[in-house]
């Protein structure tokens, strides 16, 4: 008799979700998402970003997941973008965004380069250690910008303990290398490596570094389980 009226509740469940997601409309649907769900909604259909590549839905998410914390934190000016950028993707592909979390458009979808140690095509080795000349990954405050050896570049101040905190003393910033460009894939099969650093195309980095600075939030991802498992922002 227990299982029959279980089986009954599952059966009526069932038509009452379907029912619900046929009949209601899109704007209804997002009132019932959370609003990390939301803003990935909002990013996915947006129609500016159609003919766009989108980050994965998983990174896309995790970086959404932070920026939502940290703003809550006051960590965040209001208004500010969210850059994510994919290492489990090769340096032969575009795999930085600068997203407009407000109101969902990608604002920026380009090539970034990472560091000599953590791989050739592929960035499959992390490090926060001085001289290690590998890209660190998790959560980045940009900070100030500065004329250096690499012209227009913008300093990044790691947010998570272990991962990237070290990330100013080691002078990892953003800047414009030439070997970053689309180009240099041409000739080598992938982009040209930096000393740790997300290294951008040097034409367009002023552009994008003032886009970024003072206190946006930067989200670097990789194939890393420790990352996952021990991230106190992803797993807040």
């Amino acid at each position: 008799m227990r299982k029959t009226i279980i089986l009954i509740i599952l059966l009526v469940g069932g038509t009452f979700s379907s029912n619900f997601l046929v009949n209601s409309s899109p704007s209804t649907i997002l009132k019932e998402l959370s609003l990390e769900d939301h803003i990935i909604e909002l990013v996915s259909t947006h129609s500016l970003n159609v003919e766009k590549p989108l980050p994965h839905r998983d990174v896309l998410s995790y970086g959404i997941k932070g920026y939502l914390k940290l703003q809550e934190e006051a960590k965040i000016p209001e208004g500010k973008p969210l850059t994510v950028i994919d290492f489990t993707l090769p340096s032969s592909e575009k795999r930085m965004w600068i997203i407009d979390i407000k109101e969902g458009t990608i604002l920026h979808h380009g090539h970034v380069s990472h560091g000599r140690n953590s791989g050739d095509l592929m960035a499959q080795k992390f490090s926060n250690v001085s001289s290690s000349y590998m890209s660190s990954l998790g959560f980045y405050l940009t900070g100030e910008t500065y004329q250096g050896k690499h012209g227009y570049s913008l300093r990044l101040d790691g947010l998570e303990k272990g991962f990237n905190d070290k990330a100013r003393d080691r002078a990892i910033v953003i800047h414009g290398a030439d070997y970053a460009k689309e180009e240099f894939i041409s000739q080598t099969g992938r982009l040209g490596r930096s000393l740790g650093c997300p290294a951008v195309p040097h034409e367009i980095a002023r552009e994008l570094i003032d886009l970024i600075k003072e206190r946006s939030l930067l989200f670097i991802f990789g194939q890393d389980e420790e990352y996952l498992d021990k991230s106190e922002i992803l797993n807040a």
